[in-house]
């Protein structure tokens, strides 16, 4: 009995082990139904709090329904990866948000009905090759009114803005009314009407607003923001009376969104200019919130204005001149612009001109992020020297002194306020914003000026715009951006799920370097070498060719052997780049591989030792 129950140990054992997992398992599918745990680096699978208190208040129930080609995309292994994580976010998103969304992924298979649907909804495909497959990869949502937000076609170098996207599109559908925006505007925007009875249509930006929005222009000095208002728009404040001041400051406090746009030197403000008095042009064209900026702790000086050499834009004063490089004039490249923000993180190039610079002061409650700033190779320079050179751009760099470090020209300001009137009393004034802030300031008004962005042109009747700057999409992305909600606005960018390896890029741009740095010079070489041949093969005065002389000669033979040993350099440059690379990868794959079992036996023997410890203490 005794041997039988040696035998059948091991099986009882193994038996109630099995039965502990199972139990085990039972047990975590309902105490730990939903938990997750993300241990990715940047929190790649984890939701923004915006999006998940977004989520949290849907009140009726919305669809995603995801077209994607899986089929047609079997050999686009990168593709299906990035396929991968986009499902496993909307499937986060669902899962969050208490049964309210409902997602359903669909393969438009060719001549499919969901394909009828996908192209319905006006969903974008990429054929791929010549097999006649296309690729769809977009997403519709819908909800129980039968509304619809599309988003075309999910494009990988999107990714960061991924989950503002999907945010913006529930938060779109779960709302009825348009955004109001209301608008204060000391510069001519909206359509115009000349003396002779001639209408102007406005500026671009101001039919974009009004097209998308419904744009309420607040006319003259209104005291009052009525509380429909989601966003007010205030642009070239020139002068506001105190009253008026005050609405701005409490509008802001009881949790209205802020855009403004001031300048030192505003060049579409044409106002104070007339033709009959030529010392108008001098009259000072700046704007500013002085009581409010104070108050809030924004630094902006009018009298100030950002001067780039490393951006700044050719500019033609003189009809038969040439162009010059005019310091105050910039156009903004991606590195000036704020990639990990939704306003200006996919735009191109922002254009501006005689642009201010913003800062906040000590004693600000504010947080300040950049949105558009300049290169390190800038300065700030007077408004008056600026409009001095106009017709001689190249005066400004008379005493250009870079210093060293960039300037904000736009920025988005953030966090809890005081009223810029403390001393304001009644019943509905309020000494402190209610919940934290959402301003954007842009310290320039040009930059909604269509010379500055865009072409307008007349085809058939009917305005053909061409943008050549993306002024228009920031203006358009500050403004969908500032009339969401307030959990829309929180939702951060992603981090991008890509984990390139930095010291393998490092090792091939180090080699590269080299590698450039020697083609260079051979190519330098080659060119004065043709230049030589040329020379010595030209006819003489009687029309035939010269004869070459020894030296001559020999000098060839001495290039075309220095030029051999060029060519053994760079293949040498190259398979060491090569060399060091794959050594490199040789040194991560033996880590990869070798480095959890190592680990895994590091922890057995560790167990091990505990174990034999605690037997020979208890042996002892």
């Amino acid at each position: 009995m005794k041997i039988l129950s040696r035998r059948s140990a091991p099986l009882v054992a193994l038996a109630l082990l099995a039965l502990g997992f199972v139990a085990l398992v039972a047990l975590n599918s309902v105490v730990l139904r939903g938990a997750r745990l993300d241990l990715t680096d940047k929190g790649l699978y984890t939701l923004s709090d915006g999006t998940r208190n977004l989520l949290g208040r849907i009140e009726e129930p919305v669809r995603l329904k995801l077209y994607y080609s899986e089929h047609a995309t079997r050999e686009l292994q990168q593709f299906r990866v990035f396929a991968t994580r986009v499902r496993e976010l909307l499937e986060e998103v669902a899962t969050r948000s208490g049964g309210q969304v409902r997602l359903e992924v669909i393969d438009p298979e060719p001549f499919s009905e969901a394909e009828d649907e996908a192209e319905a909804y006006g969903l974008q495909s990429i054929p791929l090759g010549t097999s006649g497959d296309k690729l769809y990869f977009g997403l519709v949502g819908v909800n129980s009114t039968d509304g619809e937000t599309v988003m075309p076609f999910i494009q990988p170098d999107k990714e960061a803005f991924l989950e503002y996207d999907v945010a913006k599109l529930i938060s779109t559908l779960s709302v009825d009314a348009q955004p109001v925006v209301g608008l204060i505007s000391g510069l001519p925007t909206g359509p115009t009407m000349d003396p002779t009875g001639r209408g102007g249509a406005g500026w671009v930006v101001d039919r974009q607003v009004s097209e998308l929005f419904e744009l309420r222009r607040l006319q003259g000095h209104p005291t009052d923001i009525a509380g429909d208002v989601d966003l007010l728009m205030v642009v070239h404040p020139k002068e506001l009376p105190e009253d008026t001041l005050y609405a701005i400051d409490q509008f802001v406090m009881r949790g209205g969104r802020l855009l403004v746009f001031v300048d030192p030197d505003s060049e579409a403000d044409e106002s104070a200019i007339d033709p009959l008095d030529p010392l108008s042009v001098a009259v000072p064209r700046s704007s500013d919130l002085p009581a409010l900026f104070q108050a809030w702790g924004i630094q902006y000086d009018p009298n100030r204005l950002v001067l780039d050499e490393k951006h700044a834009l050719q500019v033609q004063p003189d009809p038969n001149g040439l162009p010059v490089r005019h310091l105050a004039v910039l156009g903004l490249g991606r590195e000036a612009l704020n990639q990990d923000d939704v306003v200006t993180g996919e735009l191109q190039t922002l254009n501006v001109s005689s642009a201010g610079a913003l800062g906040l002061t000590r004693e600000s409650t504010l947080v300040m992020e950049p949105l558009a700033q300049s290169s390190s190779a800038s300065a700030l320079g007077d408004v008056a020297a600026v409009r001095d050179a106009v017709a001689d751009p190249d005066r400004l760099r008379e005493g250009f002194r870079p210093g060293g470090q960039p300037h904000v020209i736009a920025a988005r300001f953030t966090g809890p306020l005081r009223s810029a009137f403390p001393d304001r009393t009644g019943e509905k004034h309020l000494a402190e914003s209610l919940a934290p802030v959402n301003l954007v300031v842009v310290a320039d008004t040009d930059v909604l000026a269509d010379r500055m962005w865009v072409q307008v042109n007349d085809f058939l009747g009917q305005p053909v715009f061409n943008a050549f700057a993306s002024n228009g999409d920031f203006v358009y992305n500050a403004v969908d951006n500032l009339v969401g909600n307030a959990d829309l606005i929180a939702v951060r960018t992603r981090a991008s799920a890509t984990r390139p390896f930095e010291r393998v890029a490092a090792l091939r741009r180090s080699a590269e370097a080299r590698y450039r740095s020697s083609e260079q010079r051979l190519q330098q070489q080659l060119d004065d070498l043709e230049q030589q041949l040329a020379a010595l093969q030209q006819p003489g005065a009687d029309g035939q060719a010269q004869a070459l002389s020894a030296q001559q000669q020999a000098e060839i033979l001495r290039f075309q052997d220095e030029k051999l040993r060029m060519r053994r350099e760079l293949r040498d440059v190259q398979h060491r780049l090569n060399a060091d690379i794959e050594a490199l990868g040789d040194r991560l794959k033996l880590i990869n591989i070798l480095g959890m079992p190592a680990l895994v036996v590091l922890v057995a023997l560790g167990v091990a030792w505990r174990r034999w410890s605690r037997r020979r203490a208890a042996g002892a």
